[in-house]
């Protein structure tokens, strides 16, 4: 059987082209006219292309991230070497992240998009394809679970974010950095592959995980509502390295007995702390009430790691231990240490 691998489009801004009204860009390229747009690119390897869906990435549900992985695994089992999936990058973060946690295949998967529609004088959507497959054509990239390609940079689907609203270097890895670059057509990893955490059984994520942001002068309420409403877990973006007021503190400590509530950091890098601060509210009093820290893990894809583990009914011993390795540096050793309990 020759090389091949397969692209997917579930639409975004790579698939926008002027609407009727000429009043913005909206959906209308396929995934044939993606591959289309690499002019005859010799990539060493035929290309199948296969449009799942046309939709802007902020519209796309769990639902349908899934079927576009369950496609790309049939790719895979099929024979392919890797496989390209492409969407918007409202979500980019979240459904590759989603990708990582579920993809049981050592053939790449490698999710890709565009910051700018293919209208544009300096479309981005072209080149970001074309590095895409290089990426999932190449040995190295094998075994190191779902990738972003953006701007000729390759990134961990556990630690990239969209930082810019629309840059064309929009997509990056605070924490970590990116895995490596492409130059002149060539894949460049500046990283080893390191440690691959069990894949998560997903069928389905009919789940209601909100975010809950806080702010100053925050007294819970709208946290109170949603655990009220019966929700099935909840992820507060917290201030600082994992803090909350004393009043949300206290409907931490009443709900997390029965429901998860992970908690994370609204600030964009650094991730929460464990042990260094102890008032009502901070990391160790959270803690101490039932919560679960985050580490790295940023809000987004804290409620994806949530959504998942509740799906594949983790109990909260599994959903702990998740969060502790997923959420720790890629360079960092186990830490061993523990809070006091109350």
């Amino acid at each position: 059987m020759p090389r091949f691998i397969a692209v997917g489009s579930l639409g975004g801004t790579i698939t926008m082209i002027p609407a009727a009204d000429g009043a913005g860009i909206t959906p209308g390229l396929g995934a044939s006219d993606l591959v289309g747009l690499l002019h005859g690119l010799d990539l060493g390897a035929e290309v199948v292309a296969e449009t799942l869906l046309r939709k802007p990435g902020a519209s796309l549900s769990f639902d349908d991230v899934l079927q576009g992985i369950r496609w790309a695994s049939d790719q895979v089992v099929a024979g392919a070497t890797g496989v390209v999936l492409v969407q918007g990058t409202d979500t980019l973060e979240e459904t590759a992240f989603l990708a990582d946690l579920v993809w049981a295949h050592p053939e790449p998967i490698v999710v890709t998009g565009a910051m700018r529609g293919a209208h544009a004088l300096s479309a981005d959507g072209a080149a970001n394809v074309a590095d895409a497959a290089r990426v999932a054509l190449c040995e190295a990239a094998r075994a190191r679970g779902a990738l972003v390609v953006m701007n000729q940079q390759m990134h961990s689907a556990a630690h990239v974010r969209k930082t810019h609203s629309w840059a064309l270097g929009a997509f990056a890895s605070p924490e970590t950095g990116p895995l490596g670059v492409l130059v002149e057509g060539a894949v460049i990893f500046a990283r080893d592959r390191g440690v691959r955490h069990p894949v998560i059984a997903v069928k389905d994520m009919a789940v209601e995980v909100p975010i809950v942001l806080s702010a100053l002068s925050d007294h819970g309420r709208t946290l109170s509502t949603l655990l009220e409403a019966h929700v099935d877990g909840v992820v507060l973006a917290a201030y600082g390295a994992g803090h909350v007021s004393s009043h949300e503190s206290e409907i931490v400590e009443a709900w997390a007995p029965t429901v998860p509530v992970v908690v994370s950091t609204r600030v964009g890098s650094g991730g929460t702390l464990r042990a260094t601060y102890d008032f009502p509210g901070s990391e160790v009093d959270l803690q101490r009430r039932g919560a679960i820290l985050t580490g790295l893990l940023d809000p987004l894809k804290s409620r994806i790691l949530l959504a998942a583990l509740i799906s594949s009914g983790h109990d909260r011993r599994g959903i702990v231990d998740a969060f502790a390795v997923r959420g720790r540096h890629p360079d960092a050793r186990p830490n061993e240490s523990r809070v006091p309990s109350r």
